[in-house]
């Protein structure tokens, strides 16, 4: 199952797309750091890239002349499990790092260490008033522990920043679907508001074609999820109602044995008893300790075979 999401959601989107351009990552990291300027060339990307289908691969990941490592993750489902997997991709980045640099970790000189940066840019309708959002305060009810992570929420950026044109890009495109769904025209006429109101403009012209075809590309893709999820809801539902009636069968069957084991017990019981009636020499206290059955017991079944003691 998990193989078949990532197939859908290894495609290419428009976030990734736009920051695979070393040109805006540079924008994007000064928006990240009030306006700092530094040239495309101080950048090097290092997202992970998904080669196998088992392999881990983020949104936006790029190193800073050498001296920051940077991860960008966007959603627009609000879940706080992204620091879970932030975690993960972090350390895979690091690793890659390691072995590209050549650097051993069971060295006894100290290697370097980028200093990380986590940032989550979340588009939902959800209000978010959260600023940051850490391991300790998600997970662990604020208790402190021996890895801790904190990643900086962002919901709108600055106005007129990369992030901020970012954002206003995928209102846009929620409108355009609201009203013509998940289509062609919704695609193009996101590329065109977005053109005519200055947001991510030069990017949008530059790659009209690209990016409208990433975006029929994510519409298929939710398409395809949707059917998927539908589907394996149909069949857990099916395996569900089959694991049921197993189990029932199964719980009966162990009912009939349970049942029948006890039914043989007290027949054996009724046995003993009646003999040790038939010879008349037993009380019927004497017969009920033997036998197993009630005092009351023993006494029915005298009555009910016409064998009063004598």
């Amino acid at each position: 199952m998990e193989q078949d999401i990532s197939k859908f959601t290894a495609k290419d989107t428009v976030f990734r797309n736009l920051f695979g351009d070393k040109k805006y990552t540079a924008m994007l990291y000064s928006a990240l750091h009030n306006g700092e300027i530094v040239s495309p060339e101080d950048i090097e990307i290092i997202t992970l890239e998904e080669i196998l289908m088992a392999s881990l691969y983020n949104d936006v990941g790029f190193m800073v002349k050498g001296k920051i490592i940077i991860l960008v993750e966007c959603q627009s489902t609000w879940s706080e499990n992204i620091i879970i997997r932030l975690i993960m991709y972090l350390a895979e980045t690091y690793y890659r790092y390691y072995r590209k640099t050549k650097q051993s970790l069971y060295s006894t000189t100290k290697v370097d260490f980028p200093k990380p940066e986590l940032y989550l840019i979340y588009t939902g309708s959800r209000k978010i008033t959260k600023e940051y959002i850490s391991l300790s305060d998600s997970f662990l009810n604020g208790e402190k522990c021996d890895i801790d992570i904190r990643v900086k929420v962002i919901t709108d950026g600055s106005k007129g920043d990369i992030v901020n044109q970012y954002i206003a890009f995928t209102r846009i495109l929620n409108e355009q679907v609201s009203k013509y769904g998940r289509t062609r025209k919704a695609a193009a006429e996101t590329i065109r508001i977005c053109c005519n109101d200055e947001i991510l403009k030069e990017y949008l012209k530059n790659k009209e074609s690209e990016v409208s075809s990433i975006m029929l590309n994510m519409f298929d893709v939710d398409t395809e999820l949707n059917i998927f999820f539908d589907t394996e809801k149909r069949v857990a539902r099916a395996e569900g109602l089959a694991a049921g009636k197993a189990e029932g069968l199964a719980a009966g069957k162990a009912e009939g044995l349970a049942a029948g084991k006890a039914e043989g017990k007290r027949e054996n019981a009724i046995s003993v008893a009646l003999k040790m009636l038939r010879k008349n020499k037993y009380d019927l206290n004497e017969i009920a300790d033997c036998s197993g059955l009630s005092l009351e017991e023993v006494s029915a079944l005298s009555k009910e075979n016409n064998m009063q003691l004598v």
